[in-house]
């Protein structure tokens, strides 16, 4: 095992899945010389060559119209989006090429791209530079959608989505990108788990939590700080969010009966929403409260002096956390 960073960790499974394919190439503004604004691909021109570690011009729908043709012609290409609010201009390529060409070809066509997209707030940034799209990706068929939350994650679920002949949004938190974890960089990925298995992260009894990206760190925080008070809270890593894996989530939920859904995207159709209304479905006569949210809210990205007020907090969590188990909290009032 080794410690890395979370950023390094996704250098290193570049370089490994590089090494892996000689189809695999990498497509993005800067990512050759530069090796990219967060330096994710540092190195990878050196090694690789200007062949397979391309720098594009400025134009998100013409670089990954590009990866649509090598994908056509047997490459596995991976497009750098440099910021998420940058993915916009590459939307209609996304939803009306990348996500259906499988499915209009009757699986003649495989589309085997992987979109890496620096993700969400915490750096201080503005909008176009802090957003978080995930659920425009989840609601449109045909696409793989994963946010990881750790380096050993990023290595491993990096290179399992080059290798899949699905097209991959690759969600990388940005604000994690410099903190460290133990990598098994000498794992096979034949002995990694599946392919977007959700992951307990923390055992619990009084109720589940579920989250996705740095929002782990954040429900982490709240878990330990609950654990102080006497609560046993249950964390779940989604890992992937289209498809979710349901099936962990509501073992979990058949255990707990109370949950807590987190991220820092908009609350208004966010994945939120979603995975409330599958753990209804499946789960409805185990629930003892009404599942709730914690999430971004309702406004664009605010300004870097009021960022900590939009992102959900350890507070914000554990309140949520008390509502569902019918303790005092922001509504009812100390004195319930």
């Amino acid at each position: 095992m080794t410690q890395i960073t979370l950023g390094k960790a996704l250098n290193a499974g570049l370089h490994q899945a590089m090494r892996d394919d000689e189809k695999v190439v990498l497509l993005g503004e800067d990512i050759g010389k530069l090796g990219g604004v967060f330096r994710i691909t540092d190195g990878l021109l050196d090694e690789f060559g200007a062949t397979r570690v391309i720098d594009t011009p400025l134009a998100e729908s013409g670089i990954v119209g590009a990866a649509v043709g090598l994908a056509y012609r047997g490459y596995r290409p991976v497009v750098e989006i440099q910021f998420d609010g940058f993915v916009y201009p590459a939307f209609d390529q996304i939803v009306s090429q990348v996500a259906k060409l499988h499915y209009r070809t009757q699986g003649r066509v495989k589309m085997p791209i992987t979109i890496r997209i620096p993700w969400a707030g915490g750096i201080g940034a503005a909008e176009h530079h802090s957003e978080s799209p995930e659920a425009y990706f989840v609601h449109t068929a045909g696409l793989r959608v994963i946010a990881v939350s750790n380096p050993q994650d990023a290595y491993r679920c990096l290179q399992q989505a080059i290798a899949s002949d699905d097209p991959v949004i690759f969600f990388e938190p940005k604000r994690l990108y410099h903190h460290k974890g133990e990598v098994d960089l000498d794992a096979s990925l034949a002995d990694a788990p599946p392919f977007g298995v959700a992951q307990v992260v923390r055992p619990g009894t009084d109720a589940t939590v579920i989250t996705y990206g740095a929002m782990l760190s954040t429900v982490m925080d709240a878990a330990a700080a609950a654990e102080d008070d006497g609560v046993s809270l249950e964390v779940i890593d989604l890992r992937s969010i289209s498809p979710v894996d349901y099936d962990t989530v509501a073992a979990s939920v058949r255990r707990t009966g109370r949950v807590v859904v987190a991220h820092e995207a908009s609350r208004e159709a966010g994945v939120a929403a979603e995975v409330i209304a599958s753990i209804a479905e499946r789960c409805f006569e185990y629930l003892e409260s009404p599942p709730l949210r914690v999430t971004g809210h309702d406004v664009p990205y605010p300004p870097a002096k009021l960022e900590k007020f939009h992102l959900p907090d350890l507070d914000r969590i554990l309140d949520a956390v008390d509502r569902v188990l019918d303790r005092p909290n922001s509504l009812t009032g100390a004195g319930s």
